[in-house]
């Protein structure tokens, strides 16, 4: 795949591919892009925010996020628009600039997906602890029409978008080649 003109959608929290996420639209700017994204199959990127990153720079993006797509949408009953949207893959994002709108763009290349040489024995307790996580908040459980707590890549991605750890720490394990670090970290934190 090259590297592509996308906008960015910006948030405290983030999806990871094979993740889903129910957002609530209300500014202009991403009321255009969910449109947009709509009317001709097109797709965004999810992108963590750095708090200590400049905004006329742009650096208040953080380099590596996720393409999405919306995958569903409703008017909900406070007029605000609500989508759900499945991460695709995720993207390293470079030269921002904004649109007359305030909506930021950026060159996505894609990063070639996480190796994960990790059995689905060696996920467990993990993977029981996630079902728990999922079984006491039907808000996510819905989000999935099939979990696939046996995988271990998907269970460590899902680990990594509910963990409430700093965005810069998260980024440091996107930046990894593969999942071996996170796998360590939520091991001990698990166990």
């Amino acid at each position: 795949m090259d590297t592509e003109l996308l906008p960015l959608f910006p948030l405290s929290a983030h999806l990871l591919p094979q993740g889903r996420m129910a957002l609530r639209i209300f500014e202009p700017r991403y009321m255009r892009m969910v449109k947009e994204a709509c009317a001709d199959n097109g797709k965004f990127v999810m992108c963590m925010l750095n708090a200590q990153g400049d905004k006329t720079s742009h650096e208040h993006i953080y380099p590596i996020g996720t393409v999405a797509e919306v995958i569903d949408f409703d008017l909900l009953q406070d007029g605000l628009l609500g989508i759900k949207v499945a991460g695709q893959y995720c993207v390293e994002v470079d030269k921002i600039f904004a649109e007359a709108d305030g909506l930021r763009m950026g060159q996505c290349t894609p990063k070639p997906p996480w190796t994960c040489e990790i059995t689905p024995q060696e996920i467990s307790p993990m993977d029981e602890r996630l079902q728990d996580i999922f079984a006491c908040y039907d808000e996510l459980a819905t989000l999935y029409d099939k979990p696939e707590f046996d995988n271990p890549l998907w269970v460590l991605q899902r680990w990594l978008e509910l963990l409430p750890i700093g965005a810069k720490q998260k980024q440091y394990f996107l930046e990894q080649q593969d999942c071996r670090k996170l796998f360590d970290y939520v091991s001990a934190l698990v166990q």
